[in-house]
């Protein structure tokens, strides 16, 4: 019995876990050892090699579909063996799942921001050749690739490869690189190729600005994150994920580009979503007090809040209250994502979720774990069998 049945559930954040040198086996030859020697991995460290053997015990595999939600991170089912993900999917119950790198998050943001532009694009290409390949083994499986935004030229270059490869969405980092914003006119290749191609722009948690680590010399002792160790988000630092995601869109929509490419779609995944309300009316009242002042604004078909629900999706975490975000939102905005198969999806985002959606109508409830999704990803799902 999977674990979603009796509705169609799209799933818009889940990770694929590379094993060390795994997108780099993807890379141009003449790249490679560059690319090894700035991310300086060896050999699979005893964790990885457990967990591969586990995938090979037919006592640990018999219990694949009752533990599918309970096993985690390079253990669970499909995290690394691509021909596993399939029977993934089947035990999830999940009509698709939008698939990010977990490995080369950082290592692709760090690039991004540094000098060696030709590394940077390198290092893209290889992870978007990596995952468009893992997902190749069924239509369920949507590959989202990376564009660095470092050098326009090349930016439009990628973007374009990136969708001829088999993108189903492009990622670009929240966080803008050292000399332009994202809202550059020149990126306007990229808006325009991704919306010719129905394929939607997603910020995804990892982009942002990390919290200042000044906050954590406190005086007291250190605060152990989900992982039991300190590098990934505790409480305080938690409360910097939006920040950058929210003057990046803002700046987007005010720099006009979610009006000059109307069909264009964008998601802001695994980057919480209680913000979402109040930097709406944020926005639309910088709108008011200073259109007098702005032609941008003045130019504006829509209110800043209207572009957010025509064109912009957004998943919560399981531990928000989606119901409220709905509530002041717009029921055109939010979707469900597991973040299969990080710890920090939880063991039952459905429950969770629906736990919260409690009192929302039935069309609120479908919008956000069908249509929203659907409208996200546009053309991207051509092919897919969707149920009626």
């Amino acid at each position: 019995m999977p674990y979603v049945e009796g509705r169609v559930v799209h799933d818009a954040d889940s990770h694929i876990f590379e094993p060390p040198g795994y997108a780099e086996s993807y890379a141009d030859p003449k790249m490679r050892d560059a690319l090894a020697g700035a991310l300086g991995r060896g050999e699979a460290g005893k964790f990885i090699t457990s967990a591969l053997a586990k995938q090979k015990d037919p006592e640990f595999r018999a219990k694949d579909a009752e533990e599918i939600m309970l096993r985690k991170n390079h253990v669970a089912l499909g995290a690394m063996i691509r021909e596993d993900r399939p029977s993934a999917l089947d035990h999830l119950g999940f009509t698709s799942q939008l698939v990010f790198t977990t490995t080369y998050l950082a290592p692709l943001r760090k690039l991004d921001l540094g000098e060696d532009v030709e590394l940077s694009y390198a290092m893209a290409r290889a992870h978007n050749r990596g995952i468009v390949d893992f997902c190749s083994v069924d239509p369920r499986l949507l590959a989202v690739c990376y564009v660095p935004f470092t050098d326009i030229d090349r930016a439009a270059a990628m973007a374009g490869e990136a969708i001829e490869l088999g993108a189903k969405a492009l990622m670009i980092a929240s966080n803008p690189p050292k000399q332009h914003s994202q809202s550059h006119v020149g990126f306007d290749r990229v808006w325009a190729q991704a919306e010719e191609a129905g394929r939607p722009i997603l910020f995804h948690v990892g982009g942002e600005q990390p919290m200042n680590p000044v906050y954590k010399k406190n005086g007291l002792p250190p605060v152990p994150d989900f992982h039991g160790g300190d590098s990934n988000f505790t409480s305080v630092s938690y409360m910097a994920i939006p920040y950058a995601p929210m003057q990046t869109l803002a700046t987007l929509i005010f720099d006009g580009v979610f009006d000059r490419f109307p069909e264009l779609k964008f998601g802001a995944i695994e980057l919480g979503a209680s913000w979402l309300p109040g930097w709406m009316r944020s926005m639309d009242s910088a709108a008011g007090a200073f259109v007098k002042n702005e032609e941008r604004l003045q130019r504006a078909s829509l209110t800043p809040s209207e572009f957010v629900r025509r064109q912009l999706r957004v998943t919560p975490y399981p531990h928000e209250d989606a119901g409220w975000i709905i509530e002041h939102s717009g029921p055109e905005v939010a979707m469900f994502s597991s973040d299969y198969p990080h710890v920090e999806g939880g063991r039952n985002p459905m429950k969770r979720f629906e736990a919260s959606l409690a009192g929302r109508s039935d069309d609120e409830c479908e919008r956000f774990f069908r249509a929203n999704f659907e409208d996200l990803m546009g053309p991207a799902l051509d092919g897919l069998e969707v149920a009626a």
